[in-house]
């Protein structure tokens, strides 16, 4: 078996917690609004630190974004915004805590107009890296070229999630519904 290259070179607890998320989460569709947002709030945090970082935060993000219930995290007042300021647990930005919940205010407008935040990603897709970056760019906060790549890799929507080679491609198309695979 035949893994990314950058898994294969890992080591020790570092390399159980990449692989976790490697073979089980990234570049796998997701049909839950709120992982979908989830996800978008962690790729946002991710920006200026590692990938690591934010894994091993995973559980205090979920904890501080109300599990990222997006019509929760709509409704957050100046307290939770301070609340989440102070939170030792996540990334304490006031540009991506401000952008995680304006991002879920517009979700919801999404939701209202297309049913869901995933039938909106439908609605566009296909779409080039660069059309993607313009459309979020003009429709989210905090989301610019490096963000919406690794957010729409991460969930299917973009390829390079993985090497051509790598196992978990093979599975990760196998669950792909049939718009994406032909597109």
């Amino acid at each position: 078996m035949s893994y990314c290259s950058a898994i294969e070179t890992m080591t020790g607890d570092r390399k159980a917690l990449h692989k976790a998320y490697h073979d089980n989460h990234y570049g796998f569709p997701i049909h839950d609004d709120n992982e979908l947002f989830g996800r978008l709030i962690m790729e946002i945090n991710q920006a200026g630190l590692s990938w690591e970082t934010i894994l091993k935060k995973e559980e205090a993000f979920r904890k501080a974004y109300h599990n990222f219930n997006i019509k929760k995290v709509a409704a957050y007042t100046e307290k939770d915004r301070e609340r989440l300021l102070n939170d030792a647990g996540i990334i304490r930005n006031r540009l991506k805590v401000n952008a995680a919940i304006e991002n879920a205010k517009t979700i919801v407008a999404l939701q209202k107009e297309f049913g869901s935040f995933e039938k909106w990603l439908e609605s566009h897709h296909p779409k080039t890296k660069e059309e993607w970056v313009k459309l979020f760019k003009k429709t989210f906060r905090f989301t610019g070229g490096e963000i919406v790549n690794e957010f729409l890799q991460s969930i299917g929507y973009l390829p390079g999630a993985h090497a051509d080679g790598c196992v978990i491609l093979k599975k990760i198309q196998k669950t792909k519904p049939l718009w994406m695979q032909k597109k």
